[in-house]
């Protein structure tokens, strides 16, 4: 059974009306990112950054998967399939897909502020007072900007095994996710889904880029890797 490695971004979850944390002008939803997505920005004003999460966590439980989701999950009939997503929904395991590693954290859950292997479940709000069992304050599971990405070791592994590479919502801008491109094997199949390329099928070996949305473009996805490689 072939092995694919899928690398996706918002773009995968828009459909499902998430939009993008980063305005085009670099604001995220209306804040600085320093304040809000940094662990100065917490240390600064706690209140601030719980409410902004506890926004994006209210709007995650009632969202669901879309089309783009589900034909991934197909994948797993065919292939042994794995995700490595930048985004923190949890749309892909509600679409019942079973290997997803989350880069950057994972909104439904919350973690100590003084150990970050100490991580719990989380579908409420989090305000001021919700301790862990070493009495600090809980914060949000997502690894904000100036700190490590403990899943990148992971992912890199993952993409190293890979037999097909799909890339689907990225810009592929966003570090370090986008240098998980540099470590598959020559000659492997690359398969870049999105509606405005950041890439041209010059600038790797074997791309080939599908000028679609997720939805849509995961269906055309499908129909190749099966008559491809099945």
């Amino acid at each position: 059974m072939k092995k694919i490695v899928i690398l996706t971004g918002a773009g995968i979850s828009a459909e499902s009306g998430i939009e993008t944390f980063r305005d085009a002008d670099g604001l995220w939803e209306g804040h600085d990112v320093m304040e809000v997505a940094t662990p100065e920005g917490f240390h600064k004003n706690p209140k601030l950054v719980l409410d902004f999460y506890n926004q994006r966590r209210r709007q995650l439980l009632k969202t669901k998967p879309n089309k783009a989701h589900y034909n991934l999950a197909k994948l797993e009939t065919y292939f042994d399939v794995e995700i490595v997503t930048q985004n923190v929904d949890n749309l892909h395991e509600k679409s019942g897909s079973t290997k997803v590693t989350h880069l950057h954290g994972e909104l439904l859950k919350v973690r100590s502020s003084v150990d970050e292997s100490y991580v719990l479940d989380w579908h409420k709000d989090l305000i001021i007072g919700d301790l862990c069992k070493y009495k600090s304050q809980l914060r949000p599971h997502i690894v904000w900007f100036g700190e490590m990405v403990p899943m990148l070791d992971y992912a890199i592994k993952v993409t190293q095994e890979a037999d097909i590479l799909v890339i689907i919502g990225t810009s592929m801008q966003v570090y370090p996710a986008a240098s998980l491109i540099n470590y598959i094997t020559q000659n492997v199949p690359i398969y870049f889904i999105d509606p405005k390329p950041s890439v041209t099928e010059n600038d790797f070996n074997n791309l080939k880029i599908i000028k679609d949305v997720a939805s849509s473009g995961t269906d055309h996805l499908v129909k190749i890797l099966i008559e491809r490689f099945i």
